[in-house]
């Protein structure tokens, strides 16, 4: 197995753990992000830190962007208090929509396989105009055009 499969595959067990923790029965592109933010050492995980995305921030991102989708429809997160998350440790998430189209975008970045660095996958986590990973990194006040630029930036100066 190469180094590319085991971060692909060290990543995708990390956000079926991230998923387990939301109590979703999908592992999605959000889930692949936060692995990527707690994945220290590697390329993707410097150009997130670099803008200041941590773990933590990205997770506060994400549960304002939560917070808002509610408020969008007419529920304050304030009038309601929701369960904690169920969480079954003997069903392991799936991967969702999000995380196969994600992981469909960092290969189609690279130029073949023997290519693909763990900056690609962060590149398709980032290239979609729609979803939760977009809305939360707007209300979060983060350009994820630049995001996407600094990351192409890393790949082309082959610090990987």
């Amino acid at each position: 197995m190469s180094a590319i499969d085991h971060y692909i595959n060290a990543i995708l067990e990390q956000g079926a753990a991230e998923a387990r923790e939301d109590g979703s029965a999908a592992t999605e592109a959000h889930h692949l992000l936060l692995a990527i933010a707690d994945d220290d050492g590697s390329a993707a995980h410097r150009v997130l830190t670099a803008a200041g995305l941590g773990r933590q921030t990205i997770r506060n991102a994400l549960d304002r962007e939560f917070e808002h989708s509610l408020n969008a429809v007419g529920v304050s997160l304030a009038s309601f208090g929701l369960p904690k998350p169920s969480r079954d440790p003997k069903r392991p998430p799936k991967v969702g929509a999000s995380a196969r189209l994600a992981l469909e975008r960092g290969f189609a970045a690279s130029t073949g396989k023997k290519d693909l660095r763990p900056t690609h996958l962060l590149l398709g986590i980032l290239n979609t105009g729609i979803g939760t990973v977009p809305r939360a990194l707007t209300l979060a006040g983060i350009d994820r055009a630049d995001l996407m630029a600094r990351a192409r930036e890393t790949l082309a100066s082959g610090n990987w």
